[in-house]
């Protein structure tokens, strides 16, 4: 046998993709008209950028699913066969650039309502929670940036690192994230909490949580203005105080049999992301798809996402090739056939 030393290379053949799994995310997201959301309500008037919104925002979105960590990585997705997976234009890195550079407050926004959209509908695809008691996770978390520029990030914030201090909604269980707004690092915790918990619970009740909600949150969230919200909307509410000595004794007087567990988050599964339709889309496809609660994103793209392939045309008909005694391919062809049978959404 030759050794693997000696062989030869070449970047030649337009069948090959390395990612061929995305087909599973890809689908859902055609099913879920995402696509045409975007086009449908992000408008960028007359900058630069503005062609094409949904192909270039499900660029983004497929190649962080891929793994991809920066604007440049997309360019994989443009390599062999990939964008005959996909179904979409795949757009270039420089393109993509310019497109992001085009956003403005109003924009994010938009796809705000995008989110909103997109959540309804995966939700009614079998993702939410129907009539079940539903708990909201308010959280905020560090995005760290390392430019001297950006906009809302050029001050080191509470922890001393200089970057973004977002608000999250995430569902405790999923952790699908139900929302997500970005503010400037020296944000204190609390900033802006009430009105975006007032959207988050609009939003999850319009989606079709229609049983008992339940917000939790840590000491940094405890203000009359969130505890008012939960009330106003008959959102039952835990907050974590900061322990005093007055609170202690409260807390030791309560007898024992009138404390009632939580079930809290599960090892791995507070995942946060900063990509939040990847990371929604990721959940939706294994919960959707395989009928799993919650798969971590390094076991999607090792055993679905990353599956390799080959594309084979032979008229009329075009087949997607993967490699033979692939471990999870009953997963994967049980996926497909399950997202492939949803109502396809314009």
């Amino acid at each position: 046998m030759r050794s693997s030393h000696s062989l030869d290379t070449a970047f030649d053949d337009d069948r090959l993709i390395a990612d061929a799994g995305l087909l599973l995310p890809a689908t859902l997201a055609a099913h879920l008209g995402l696509r045409a959301l975007v086009n449908e309500h992000l408008d960028l008037g007359a900058a630069p950028g503005r062609a094409n919104v949904g192909d270039k925002l499900l660029t983004l979105v497929m190649s962080a699913l891929a793994g991809g960590d920066c604007i440049d990585d997309a360019n994989a997705l443009r390599a062999g066969g990939t964008a005959g997976v996909l179904g979409i234009a795949v757009k270039a890195a420089s393109t993509l650039g310019t497109f992001l550079r085009s956003f403005r407050w109003g924009h994010v926004r938009q796809l705000d309502a995008v989110t909103r959209q997109l959540l309804g509908r995966a939700w009614a695809a079998g993702a939410g929670p129907g009539s079940e008691p539903f708990t909201i996770d308010l959280d905020s978390t560090i995005c760290e940036t390392y430019g001297l520029a950006k906009e809302g990030a050029i001050h080191h914030g509470y922890t001393g690192v200089r970057g973004y201090h977002p608000l999250l909604a995430v569902a405790a269980g999923t952790g699908d994230i139900l929302a997500a707004r970005l503010r400037e690092g020296r944000a204190n915790t609390v900033r802006g909490a009430a009105h975006f918990l007032t959207e988050t619970i609009g939003r999850v009740r319009s989606a079709g949580a229609s049983g008992q909600l339940t917000m939790r949150a840590d000491s940094g969230f405890y203000a009359s203005e969130v505890v008012g919200v939960c009330r106003k909307t008959d959102v039952r509410f835990s907050i974590t105080l900061r322990m005093h000595k007055g609170l202690r004794r409260m807390i030791e007087a309560i007898p024992e049999t009138a404390w009632t567990p939580i079930p809290y988050w599960i090892p791995g599964g507070a995942d946060v992301a900063v990509q939040v339709m990847a990371h929604n889309l990721a959940r939706w496809t294994a919960r959707i798809g395989l009928g799993a609660g919650i798969v971590t994103a390094k076991n999607l793209r090792r055993r679905l996402f990353g599956l390799p392939g080959r594309l084979t045309r032979s008229a009329p008909r075009t087949t997607l090739h993967f490699p033979a005694r692939w471990p999870w391919a009953a997963d994967f062809a049980a996926a497909l056939a399950r997202l492939r049978a949803l109502p396809l959404l314009a």
